[in-house]
């Protein structure tokens, strides 16, 4: 399991806080709600921060 960066986590826990409802255990829905609350353009840090919003709401495990 990758080790996230601090910004990562600030502003997901940012964002849950500020609109929880915004966010479920959807990671594509997640994506979404990411892109409409920030101005973060790379796709990357984007899908990042939807990942572990999506694993802070309880979302479904990855299987190796």
């Amino acid at each position: 399991m990758a080790i996230k960066p601090k910004y990562v986590k600030q502003l997901g826990n940012v964002l849950l806080e500020e609109y929880p409802q915004a966010f479920n255990t959807d990671f594509e829905t997640n994506k979404e709600s990411v892109s409409k609350l920030t101005n973060v353009d790379s796709k990357g840090v984007r899908n990042r921060i939807a990942g572990y919003i999506t694993r802070k709401k309880g979302g479904p495990k990855a299987t190796a």
